[in-house]
């Protein structure tokens, strides 16, 4: 039997219209990626192509952030422009959470620390170096990103990092960054670096409470592995 597109379908069956009856929360990824997409190809609808994307990504949006555009455009039906449509919105996703305001949240664990950084950190492909002021109840005072680099490190620039910290008139810190390859271990220069910042952070009477690393939708804690 001939595949009905979706203009064929009831009207309460198409995911534009069903948005409109029923509201957006009731849309699967699918039907919300087909939205993005508008059509389909000759031999599937935008949902059925939707849904063969989110297969293919294992029906995770994290690894659905992670496909280039090229990689979308393998997909019989999705030319460039659908393509950067798609990763459009999951970057507009992706920046939402980012925006989430974190102020005056107190931090009482490693995993409490990583979800506030894990919006900023976990689609990228490249690394990324977070710092999170602290005050004497442990709240957050602000977040910052303080160096960007390639795929396989960051510089951690000790004048940009303490600098930032004494402006917010921060008493504590935890670091973050991220680690593309998706190895959660520490490297050796990680473990260094941050000895290092601990000891100078004992000279200012700033302490430094945990240095997280970030691979994907998991993290390692140095705090929590006794290595802080």
């Amino acid at each position: 039997m001939e595949n009905l597109t979706i203009k064929h379908w009831a009207e309460d069956d198409r995911p534009r219209e069903k948005m409109m009856l029923k509201g957006r929360g009731v849309l699967s990824n699918a039907e919300l990626i087909a939205i993005l997409i508008g059509s389909g190809s000759r031999q599937k609808s935008a949902v059925e192509l939707a849904q063969e994307i989110l297969t293919f990504s294992h029906n995770c949006l994290h690894q659905l952030s992670k496909l280039s555009i090229e990689e979308l455009m393998r997909f019989k039906g999705i030319g460039e422009a659908k393509a950067i449509n798609i990763l459009a919105a999951l970057e507009l996703g992706r920046r939402r959470k980012s925006d989430e305001k974190v102020e005056l949240v107190q931090i009482d664990s490693s995993r409490v620390a990583y979800d506030l950084f894990a919006p900023y950190l976990m689609d990228l492909e490249h690394e990324e170096f977070y710092v999170m002021a602290l005050n004497r109840s442990n709240r957050v005072l602000k977040i910052q990103c303080v160096s960007k680099g390639g795929k396989n490190g960051t510089i951690a620039d000790g004048k940009i990092i303490f600098k930032f910290l004494v402006d917010q008139n921060a008493t504590g810190a935890i670091f973050a960054h991220n680690h593309p390859s998706g190895n959660l271990d520490p490297s050796h220069e990680d473990i260094r670096m941050t000895k290092r910042f601990v000891e100078f952070g004992k000279l200012i009477d700033l302490e430094l409470i945990d240095h997280i690393i970030v691979a994907g939708d998991s993290y390692t804690s140095m705090m929590d592995n006794g290595m802080i």
